[in-house]
């Protein structure tokens, strides 16, 4: 489709001039590629919270038995997968700005350190978050409750990479990628971590009760809350995470120290 489109480009008289240097090439295609699995990814994450949550609650067991075995493990495939590449697509992009703030200060190693602290301060975060969402117990157990602690350890985390990348050298793409890209590793985090380990059960338990009978375990509708709270968590973050990715490009706001 691409080559085709060019083509037709050059056709009508369009000057069409491709990047010289391999970098530039690389970066393009990144970019392409982070864009187009994002989209993807964070589509069917609005589908899930906006349309899926609503319609599920409106069905009997029997609908459920017919509908969730055949729609959600397809839904989910494409769902982690988009995930999984969305994050390394925007890894790579941002290894590559890092690499460069890193040498235009004349100091090569600050390279290795930004991306070590960069990936520790977002795991930290990403197990903080799902400690507060599993071990959820009293006032916790409210989602707008439990939102608190959750929105202070993602500024907590938040401050603590501007801190350690806020060098004089850092780019406003690399800090604000820094923060937004942070999240979406979060995100994806939950994904694989939460989201699926939960729904990969309660679809087998679900076919199993519609085909065979077989009652719901207990722990399933614990399985349900948890996978529930990490697809909200994720649905919120969104919007933060989208603001700094397209602040990267488009509204310059961060600087180093």
């Amino acid at each position: 489709m691409i080559p085709i489109f060019m083509g037709l480009m050059l056709l009508a008289g369009f000057r069409v001039q491709f990047p010289a240097q391999a970098t530039d090439m690389e970066q393009l295609f990144l970019r392409w590629v982070h864009l187009a699995a994002g989209v993807t990814w964070v589509g069917l994450l609005y589908f899930f919270n906006l349309g899926n949550v609503p319609l599920q609650k409106e069905l009997d067991a029997a609908t459920k038995g017919k509908i969730v075995p055949l729609l959600m493990p397809r839904a989910l495939w494409w769902f982690r997968w988009a995930a999984v590449v969305t994050v390394l697509a925007g890894f790579r992009y941002f290894m590559i700005l890092a690499q460069d703030d890193a040498q235009n200060a004349g100091e090569p190693g600050l390279f290795g350190r930004w991306m070590g602290e960069w990936l520790a301060i977002w795991a930290v975060a990403w197990l903080a978050g799902y400690l507060l969402m599993k071990y959820a117990k009293g006032p916790l157990s409210n989602g707008w409750i439990l939102a608190i602690p959750v929105s202070l350890v993602m500024g907590a985390a938040s401050w603590m990479v501007l801190e350690c990348l806020g060098h004089p050298a850092a780019g406003n793409r690399t800090l604000a990628i820094s923060v937004g890209g942070g999240m979406g590793y979060l995100m994806m985090m939950n994904v694989w971590g939460v989201i699926w380990r939960c729904q990969k059960k309660l679809i087998a338990w679900t076919k199993a009760n519609a085909e065979q009978g077989t009652p719901m375990p207990a722990e399933a509708a614990g399985l349900a809350r948890l996978g529930f709270l990490a697809s909200r968590m994720n649905f919120w973050l969104s919007f933060p995470m989208l603001l700094f990715m397209a602040a990267s490009a488009h509204f310059p706001f961060l600087s180093g120290k």
